[in-house]
């Protein structure tokens, strides 16, 4: 297309983004406007990309960080034959593909889910990460990311990523319309702000007027020809670009136009322009899909052995036996044991240091190219990174998380590094699996089920070392449980699961010695929970005890409850969990101290029993 024509394709990408947002009442139209001269050239000129293949290994991929802008991007669809006028219409209505932020979910050429700001960087990171260490491709990455979002500190986190990393093949596009949600942003059109910050990461700056459709062409083929540097193209655009009634104006963020049938004849009418991407190139894939026998790791019953050693070896092992399994960690894996993956297979082991929202959004960029991502780090510290899993989940994404040092277990770190919440915060996650081993054979079993299951993924590890109750041959499938302890005769059910299960065992010995029989149930799989087993023993024994090295609210304790939410009856249920704030203090004195312990669970035990007999 020459000059002319990239023009009135972006006029074209306006109107039909006006329009979407007044059919649908709701949207985004001024924020589309800003970037639309910007996707009309990267469109036309740049982009190489089969609609009718998005999965061509060939493909460049396009991730729009600033999501809200959707009805640019569908406008963009349209221009390239991807979507009629008729679908462009429906726009955010029920059951249309078209949402009011886009998911790979509903659409197969968006990469991953946006809308929750600051996030299509990194993930734009994970994405050409994929490509230049591990394909070892040339696609290139496009992100549109707006001024706005350049507040979060994901941003910066993706930033210094991509430049340590020497991306060449990423180009992120920062549309620098001034204005935010609520008035301007916090350097306006200042261009220079924004390329000082992208240089200090070692990034290649582009300074631009947005909507000269010529510079931005320049930009673009300069971006290509760069080497060992990602490059930032800052353009400077005005928001609501072509309509004098709101343009460059504070207060119509959000919002369709007042009177959209008078901006589409100001844009000049609409268009029904077609532009014919340019085809992805033919490439061959060096990626390795390979899947060869393996064996686990294996500890005889007596042993002693941390499920955290467990995971890491196992880990490799899975490695060994397949090419699609990729490790990250937040520069802790001599601690979480990822570490030992690295040594065996460096070359599919991503350090992202003490990034924890940059490490999820890499797995979450390295997922949507086909791998299998496990990320790892301390559970406590996946709270930083929780809105990536959150929108990991939206997207459909089948990423492996790892928390290591859980619980007060840890010891003498005290309360800022153990993990307490995670599982109530992963049980939340739609569609997860959330997993919690009590000894080494069943982390191994569990590390490999993992590979295989949908969605986000949950392992739990502990720090010390725990006695090993299982032979390595046992089956551990997800979804079910353990009867460690049973009889006709039991009076009560401990549920626990990890490190709980050897004093959940303790307590059940000396609860017998006192006549009273306790089955005892490892509950490692928190979400699926093994339901009918749980009702089974509420319907034996009359009395649940649950017992978790976590907070009571949202773990162990609610997933048991979450076995009787179909209309049974509710069994006699008490849960111990940690209720006080840990300081520093030997893991047992820790257990103790939360009334965690086998000596406080059989206290709460004969209570219960107790109870029940009076009733």
């Amino acid at each position: 297309m020459n000059t002319g024509e990239l023009v009135e394709l972006g006029q074209q990408l306006r109107v039909d983004s006006v329009r979407a947002a007044a059919a649908a009442g709701s949207g985004h139209p001024t924020s589309s406007m800003s970037a639309a001269d910007l996707m009309a050239v990267l469109l036309a000129h740049h982009l190489r990309y089969d609609f009718d293949r998005p999965d061509h290994p060939g493909n460049d991929r396009f991730v729009l960080s600033k999501g809200h802008a959707s009805p640019l991007l569908y406008a963009v669809y349209k221009a390239a034959g991807a979507i009629d006028d008729d679908e462009l219409l429906t726009f955010r209505k029920l059951g249309s593909r078209l949402e009011g932020h886009p998911t790979p979910q509903r659409l197969p050429w968006v990469e991953t889910a946006t809308g929750s700001l600051g996030q299509g960087l990194p993930v734009g990171v994970g994405i050409a990460l994929s490509g230049k260490r591990l394909e070892h491709d040339g696609y290139r990455v496009w992100v549109l990311t707006g001024d706005s979002e350049l507040a979060e500190g994901s941003v910066w986190e993706a930033a210094e990523h991509a430049g340590y990393e020497h991306l060449d093949n990423l180009v992120a596009i920062v549309d620098v319309n001034r204005l935010g949600q609520r008035g301007p942003t916090r350097h306006g059109h200042d261009l220079d702000a924004y390329a000082r910050r992208f240089q200090a990461f070692g990034w290649h700056t582009i300074e631009i007027d947005g909507h000269d459709v010529d510079a931005v062409d320049r930009a673009y083929g300069e971006a290509l020809s760069t080497a060992g540097q990602p490059t930032a193209i800052l353009a400077r655009t005005l928001k609501g670009k072509g309509v004098a009634a709101v343009q460059d104006r504070e207060g119509l963020h959000g919002k369709p136009l007042p009177e959209a049938e008078e901006a589409v004849r100001e844009l000049g009418g609409v268009r029904d322009l077609r532009v014919e991407v340019h085809a992805p190139p033919t490439v061959t894939v060096l990626r390795s899909a390979t899947s060869t026998p393996y064996e686990l790791p294996r500890w005889d019953k007596g042993e002693e052995a941390a499920t955290r050693d467990a995971y890491g070896k196992a880990l490799a092992a899975l490695g060994r036996g397949r090419g699609d399994v990729v490790a990250l960690d937040g520069e802790v894996g001599d601690s979480t044991r990822a570490e030992l993956f690295g040594k065996e297979h460096p070359d599919r082991y991503i350090e992202c240091y003490i990034a924890e929202q940059q490490m999820v959004a890499t797995a979450v960029g390295l997922a949507a190219r086909g791998w299998t991502p496990y990320a790892s780090t301390f559970a406590a510290f996946l709270t930083r990174a929780y809105d990536f899993v959150r929108m990991a989940a939206v997207s459909g994404s089948g990423i492996n998380l790892v928390g290591s040092h859980a619980g007060v277990a840890i010891g003498q770190d005290g309360p800022s590094q153990m993990g307490l919440e995670d599982l109530a915060m992963m049980r939340a996650v739609h569609g997860s699996t959330v997993l919690y081993p009590c000894d080494a054979n069943q982390a191994a079993h569990l590390v490999a089920a993992m590979a295989s299951l949908d969605g986000i993924r949950y392992l739990r590890t502990s720090r010390g070392k725990s006695p090993v109750l299982y032979g390595p041959d046992e089956d551990f499938p997800v979804g079910g449980s353990k009867v460690l302890r049973s009889s006709g005769s039991d009076r009560l059910t401990i549920v626990a699961a990890g490190v709980t299960v050897p004093e959940a065992l303790a307590a059940a010995d000396a609860l017998a010695a006192q006549d009273i029989a306790v089955r005892v149930i490892d509950l490692y799989s928190v979400k699926p929970v093994d339901a009918d087993t749980l009702r089974q023993a509420a319907e034996e024994t009359g009395c649940l005890l649950t017992v978790e090295d976590h907070h009571p609210e949202g773990g162990l304790g609610d997933a048991v409850l979450d076995a009787f939410t179909d209309g049974r009856p509710v069994p006699r249920l008490v849960r111990l969990g940690v209720r006080n704030m840990p300081g520093s203090a030997t893991p047992e004195e820790q257990l103790r101290a939360a009334g965690i312990d086998a000596e406080s669970i059989a206290a709460a035990g004969r209570l219960l029993v107790g109870e029940a007999v009076v009733r």
